[in-house]
C-alpha cells in the first residue's frame, strides 16, 4: 500500500505536458507549475536543468502528455525529445518513467506506452488511497474521466481510445477556445452565433466569474493582452464580434456563465457514460477545475471526494506529478 510510506522532498515527480510542466515532491512540500509550451521554441531543456541544480533530487518520476504537441512528427518523436531533455538534466540513472498502465516502464516495454500517461499515475494512487471510484481531473486543457476498480484503472490506454469511450474530454479550465464550447449564446437581443476564431478562452470566463484569479491565469491570452477583468471582458465581447461599446456588461457576464454551464453539462454527460459502463457512482475530483467536477457530481447525485480536501489545493492542481513522486517513493531500489 502507498498510504503511510516514507516520503521526502528528495523524490520529485514531473508531469510534462504540451503547455505546462508540473512538479511536486513526494512529501508535498514542493509544488511548482511552469508554462513551457513545447511548440514555441521551448525552454524545457533549460528549465529542467535549472530545477535539477536548484532541487538536486535523488530520484525523479516522469509522466508526460506533451508528445502530442504538433511540433513533433509523431508521438514517438515527442517521447524521445522529452526523454532526452529529462535524462540530460537529471541523469538517466536517477529517472523513472510511468506508463499508461500506471507502472514503471522497463527497457523491454514499448516506448509509446509512455504517451499520455499522467492520468494513469494519478489513477493508481487514487485506487490505493480511495478505492473504487471515477477519478476526474479537470486541468488547464483537458478533463480525464478514469474508472477505477479493485485498485486498477479500466480506461483506454491511448488518448484516441479514451476519447472514443468518453474517458477524455478535450476541454479545460484555462486554454479551451470558447468557440469550441458554444455555437450560440443567449443575449438580451436573442440567440447569437459565435465567431469561430480564437478570440477568448475558458480562462477569461472563469476569471470574470471569480473561479480563478490573475495568478492562476498561467497560459497566454488569446490576444496577447493582459489578464485583468477588463481585458477578459474585451476578449469575451469579440466572441460575438463586438467590442465593449456595443455589448452590455451583463451580457458579457452571461456569456461567461453559459461557458460554465456548457462545460459542466458536457462533463456530467461523459461522467454518466463512464459511470454506467463501470457501475460506479463515486467521484474523486482533482485539478484546477475541481469546482466544475463538484457541480457535475451534484447534478448526477454522485458522492464527490475532493483531492483538495484530502491533499491540499496546490497538490490537486499538479496531482499527476505528485502521484508520480509518491509512487516512486514507494518503489524498491
Amino acid at each position: 500500500m502507498i498510504k503511510g510510506s516514507k516520503m521526502n522532498s528528495k523524490v520529485i515527480g514531473l508531469d510534462i505536458g504540451g503547455a505546462n510542466t508540473k512538479l511536486a515532491s513526494s512529501d508535498g512540500t514542493i509544488v511548482e507549475l511552469h508554462y513551457l509550451p513545447l511548440w514555441k521554441n521551448t525552454r524545457l531543456p533549460e528549465v529542467l536543468k535549472e530545477i535539477a541544480q536548484r532541487l538536486q533530487p535523488e530520484k525523479v518520476a516522469i509522466v508526460m502528455t506533451g508528445e502530442l504537441a504538433d511540433c513533433f512528427e509523431d508521438k514517438e518523436q515527442g517521447i524521445r525529445f522529452i526523454m532526452s531533455c529529462v535524462n540530460s538534466a537529471f541523469g538517466i540513472s536517477n529517472v523513472s518513467y510511468i506508463n499508461s498502465l500506471g507502472r514503471f516502464q522497463s527497457e523491454a516495454d514499448d516506448l509509446r506506452e509512455l504517451a499520455a500517461a499522467n492520468w494513469a499515475a494519478s489513477a493508481r494512487l487514487i485506487g490505493e488511497e480511495i478505492g473504487d471510484c471515477i477519478f476526474v481531473d479537470v486541468g488547464s486543457t483537458t478533463s480525464d474521466i478514469i474508472p477505477i476498480l479493485s485498485g486498477e484503472h479500466k480506461a483506454g490506454l491511448t488518448d484516441f481510445e479514451r476519447l472514443v469511450r468518453s474517458e477524455l474530454v478535450y476541454a479545460g479550465t484555462l486554454r479551451t477556445n470558447l468557440a469550441a464550447l458554444l455555437e450560440k449564446v443567449k443575449l438580451e437581443k436573442g440567440w447569437c452565433r459565435t465567431a469561430s476564431e480564437l478570440f477568448a478562452t475558458t480562462a477569461d470566463a472563469y476569471l470574470l466569474l471569480g473561479k480563478i484569479d490573475e495568478n492562476m491565469y498561467t497560459c497566454e491570452t488569446a490576444d496577447g493582452a493582459g489578464r485583468s477583468k477588463t481585458d477578459a471582458m474585451r476578449r469575451l465581447a469579440r466572441l460575438v464580434c463586438a467590442d465593449l461599446s456595443e455589448i452590455r456588461e451583463e451580457d458579457i457576464y452571461e456569456i461567461a456563465s453559459q461557458v460554465k454551464e456548457k462545460q459542466i453539462s458536457v462533463l456530467a454527460e461523459a461522467i454518466s457514460e463512464v459511470a454506467e459502463r463501470n457501475g460506479l457512482k463515486r467521484i474523486a475530483a482533482a485539478g484546477l477545475g475541481e469546482f466544475l467536477i463538484k457541480e457535475a457530481a451534484e447534478r448526477l447525485g454522485f458522492e464527490c471526494i475532493s483531492v483538495s480536501g484530502r491533499w491540499g489545493e496546490e497538490i490537486s492542481k499538479v496531482f499527476p506529478a505528485y502521484a508520480a513522486a509518491r509512487l516512486l517513493s514507494c518503489k524498491p531500489f
